[in-house]
């Protein structure tokens, strides 16, 4: 029998009416509701509380002359009085940075510092008593943890993401061709122009910067620790730059032999061969050779390249490092005291 009308728009406008079929989630799946519709709240109240605080950035770049490239990517200002923490390929060859808030209002930005070895930068925008968003705790962070990415993925501004922490200690190659360490891999769905945006846990404290997602892969987000962060942005308040150690060496991994490995009491079946020196760098006026194989440094194993920079990432100037040398079929130990990288 059909609906009178007017029944029909108690059913509609009514949440509680009780008649016999309704449809409802009753039981042990009540109590998943209301964790759900915690879950909700929890990642309302992040986006409602650091939304105003991530900005959308649009670069126009030079290609070629006369002609000029728009890009796009995300930021989140970490000061009232305007600097704002980004990536660095958002940044890079950009002329011209513009920043658009939440609430409409856009303006120019200024560099102030650059990290393509991080994949970090820092601009900062006009103005004070900004929104802005403080960074989580250094520690604790865990795998299955929930996390929320904000940003202006394909210029959709202030879009929010949610997924959990697949993992951490990730590694990816940098612009510069380092490793960038101890990424943060999350399920947070993220798109082109998500780039420079906050990841955030629960209490909307910023523990990661989103920097990369994998070509073709499913819901795979990389983010930047904020650890990292941290340091990278001391060094550029500081020094305009992120100073780590140099050594004037260029070297290429080198892979030993069973008997080499076992005649030099190796714990790795490859070392790093110096390939070229800057002859004015610390480790030519320390006496190193081109030929020569790095065996350890401090003591640390030295397999790869990726190693040396490890080590020298935040290396004091004037701290002395100690090299193991093979030379031909002799072992010697070299001090070098690195300086600070131009």
């Amino acid at each position: 029998m059909a609906i009178p009308a007017t029944d029909l728009f108690t059913f509609i406008e009514g949440p509680e009416v009780d008649v016999p079929g309704r449809c409802e989630v009753k039981g042990s799946g009540a109590d998943d509701a209301e964790l759900l519709d915690a879950y909700s709240r929890a990642v309302t109240a992040v986006v409602e509380a650091v939304g105003p605080a991530v900005v959308g950035l649009r670069t126009g770049r030079t290609t070629q002359p006369g002609v000029v490239s728009m890009g796009s990517g995300s930021g989140v200002v970490i000061a009232p009085d305007g600097y704002i923490l980004t990536n660095s390929h958002v940044l890079h060859g950009a002329r011209a940075v513009r920043v658009s808030f939440i609430d409409g209002r856009q303006c120019d930005a200024d560099p102030v510092g650059d990290d393509p070895a991080s994949d970090l930068a820092l601009i900062r925008a006009p103005g004070a008593g900004l929104p802005y968003t403080g960074f989580g705790a250094l520690e604790g962070l865990r795998a299955g943890q929930l996390v929320i990415a904000m940003g202006n993925p394909f210029g959709f501004s202030s879009s929010v993401s949610t997924g959990v922490v697949s993992a951490l200690g990730r590694s990816l190659r940098g612009g510069d061709g380092r490793l960038i360490e101890s990424l943060i891999q999350h399920t947070a769905p993220l798109n082109p122009g998500n780039s420079g945006g906050p990841l955030l846990d629960a209490r909307g404290h910023i523990v990661g910067i989103n920097t990369a997602i994998i070509a073709h892969a499913q819901g795979i987000g990389f983010a930047i620790p904020a650890a990292t962060a941290r340091w990278v942005l001391v060094e550029l308040l500081r020094h305009g730059k992120v100073r780590r150690g140099y050594l004037g060496v260029t070297g290429a991994a080198r892979p030993l032999t069973r008997q080499q490995v076992r005649v030099l009491a190796l714990a790795q079946p490859q070392v790093v061969e110096v390939a070229d020196l800057d002859p004015k760098g610390p480790a030519a006026q320390a006496g190193v050779r081109v030929g020569d194989l790095i065996l350890s440094a401090n003591d640390q194993a030295v397999a790869s390249v990726d190693d040396l920079h490890r080590l020298l990432a935040g290396w004091s100037a004037g701290e002395a490092l100690r090299l193991k040398l093979l030379r031909a079929s002799e072992t010697l130990e070299s001090v070098v005291v690195p300086t600070y990288a131009d």
